[in-house]
Parts: structure tokens; C-alpha cells; sequence
């Protein structure tokens, strides 16, 4: 059998004959003579080595081989099919407009940068790049693409979870010289900090311990701001401890301005996820941009999937 000899267009033309029972049918569908339809038939048969049909004068009828090999050809044109429509959609997805959302500190900090390499590959894309920490209405605002840092209750859009961001008790050496090495978690409880107000809760501190057990400490704030980026300043300043999510002060850890307290006391996870609009979730510009962002996000320091094992926390020097 010589493979060169089994093609797509003889493959359609035997697909097509199979379904139209008929060689006159067929070539007036595909608008060429009987004469090539045969030809395309002859050749298919004589490079499988095995007839596909048995013929009268009426119509042809499929074989054992023939009805298996028709199975597989459906199969092969569906996907051949299904790549070249993914690459006509690809083509399409590299224009045009795609509207996100962020939360504020994350979206300045690493989404940014995720955005301009997406615009490196796909410089016809233009983008609208929004940072709100409010839980907008996506339909209402015309926004595509919302990423969203803590619980989400809105099931009328196509959710996609990022993972989970890890936070950490930091504070700056200068307030630790001052305030002191907190050892355990009631050491906090006369400590002043840096709360979020937009955070549910974070007015008392949980913090589970190695063994497992469970601390609640109330939070005794001297600062009250309503922006991680705010808070990341606050800490730098020495104007309190407070817990931070570990994208949010990486590089401070990294270079000594910050440094973890309490790290053998884990603080829960916020979930992370990715909402998009339901109506323009099948858009292939809006999903290939889905993809990227979500890809890149996977790999921003102290966010894990779920259910991932989680590294093992930094020392307090």
C-alpha cells in the first residue's frame, strides 16, 4: 500500500459516497465528473488493497472493510476539521477588544505585566485594562474577564478557580526592634497592625498552629486602609504588623524590609478565580486571553492550585 495514495480528497469522496450511495450523486455535489469520482474510489481501493464496495447497477453498498474504513474516515475528516477551525478562529482572535478586571494590588503588581506580554504576541488585540477592588457587575460595565481574590456568590457567571493566595503575618525589622519578636499568637493581642477594611473578618486574626489547633486573636488596629498596595506601604513604614498575601510582599521579604513573624501559624487561603462573562465566553479572543492570563497567573509567587501541597513557610530570621 503506498500512503502518498490515501488522501483527503479521496477520503471525502469515498465518506461522501458512502453516505450518497450513488457515484452520480456524489459528483454532482462536489461538481466534478463521474469519471474522477471513480478514479478517487479506484485509487483509494488499490492503495488499501481491499474493495470498500460491492456494486450493481443501481447503487453501491459498503463492504465489511468498507464500513469499518468509513468509521476511521469520519473520525480523521472530523478532526481535520476541528484543526483547521481552530486555526480559523485563531486567526479571528488576534483582533479586536478584550475588557479585564482586576483586583487593584494584584493587577499592578503581576496581571499588568501578564497583559503586556499577551499584547507582545498579539499585538492587534487592544485592551481595557480596569483595577477596582469592588465586586462589579461584569454584564452591566462590559467587562470580559474578572479577576477576583476572596469568596464569590455570583453563579450567573462562567467561573474558571486560579488557585489559592497564601498569606503571611509580616512587619518590618524596625517595628520588631521596637515592638518586639511576637512568639506565639497571643503575643499579638496588644500589638498594633494594618488592617484591610474590604476583607471580611479581618478584624480578629486566625492562625492554625502545627498541631492543629486553632487561634483567634482580635485585631488591635492603629491603621485602617482599603487597598493591599496601601497596606504593602503601611508595613514598609513601620506602622504596624498585619498579614499579606504572599505576591504582595515577595520581593520585600527577598530583600530584608520585611520579614515573616509567626511563621509556623498558617493563615487561611483566599480562593482566587477568574470570572467571565457567560455571552462572550465562546469569543476565541476572550478565551485565548483566558488562557494566557490564567497560565501566567499559576506561576505568581504564593498562589497554588487547589489541593496543591503548599512549600514550606519562611523562617523569621
Amino acid at each position: 500500500m503506498e500512503q502518498s495514495d490515501i488522501t483527503l480528497d479521496r477520503m471525502r469522496t469515498f465518506v461522501r459516497i458512502a453516505e450518497r450511495r450513488s457515484l452520480t450523486a456524489v459528483a454532482r455535489d462536489f461538481g466534478i465528473g463521474q469519471s474522477t469520482v471513480t478514479r478517487h474510489l479506484h485509487e483509494l481501493e488499490n492503495a488499501l488493497g481491499v474493495p470498500l464496495f460491492t456494486r450493481t447497477t443501481r447503487r453501491v453498498t459498503l463492504t465489511d472493510e468498507g464500513a469499518r474504513y468509513y468509521a476511521h474516515c469520519l473520525r480523521i475528516l472530523g478532526l481535520v476539521e476541528q484543526a483547521s477551525q481552530e486555526m480559523r478562529e485563531t486567526r479571528q482572535a488576534v483582533s479586536g477588544t478584550v475588557r479585564i478586571s482586576c483586583t487593584g494590588a494584584l493587577g499592578t503588581l503581576h496581571v499588568g505585566r501578564l497583559v503586556h506580554a499577551f499584547q507582545d504576541r498579539y499585538p492587534a488585540i487592544r485592551i481595557e485594562f480596569g483595577l477596582t477592588d469592588e465586586r462589579i457587575d461584569l454584564v452591566r460595565e462590559g467587562v470580559d474577564i474578572a479577576i477576583r481574590l476572596g469568596p464569590l456568590n455570583d453563579s450567573s457567571m462562567k467561573l474558571r478557580p486560579l488557585g489559592e493566595s497564601h498569606r503571611l503575618l509580616v512587619a518590618s525589622p524596625a517595628w520588631l526592634k521596637t515592638n518586639g519578636r511576637p512568639r506565639h499568637p497571643q503575643d499579638l493581642a496588644g500589638l498594633e497592625g494594618v488592617r484591610m477594611s474590604r476583607v471580611q473578618g479581618s478584624e480578629r486574626l486566625h492562625l492554625h498552629a502545627p498541631d492543629g489547633t486553632h487561634h483567634t486573636v482580635a485585631f488591635r488596629e492603629r491603621l485602617t486602609v482599603d487597598h493591599g498596595l496601601a497596606a504593602r506601604e503601611a508595613f514598609l513604614a513601620g506602622r504596624g504588623f498585619g498579614p499579606a498575601h504572599r505576591w504582595l510582599v515577595e520581593d520585600c521579604l527577598t530583600d530584608g524590609r520585611l520579614e515573616v513573624i509567626l511563621p509556623d501559624y498558617a493563615l487561611a487561603a483566599s480562593p482566587l478565580s477568574m470570572l467571565i462573562a457567560p455571552e462572550r465566553s465562546g469569543i476565541a479572543r476572550i478565551r485565548l486571553c483566558a488562557d494566557f492570563l490564567a497560565s501566567g497567573i499559576a506561576s505568581i509567587s504564593g498562589i497554588t492550585r487547589q489541593g496543591t501541597v503548599r512549600a514550606p513557610k519562611p523562617r523569621a530570621s
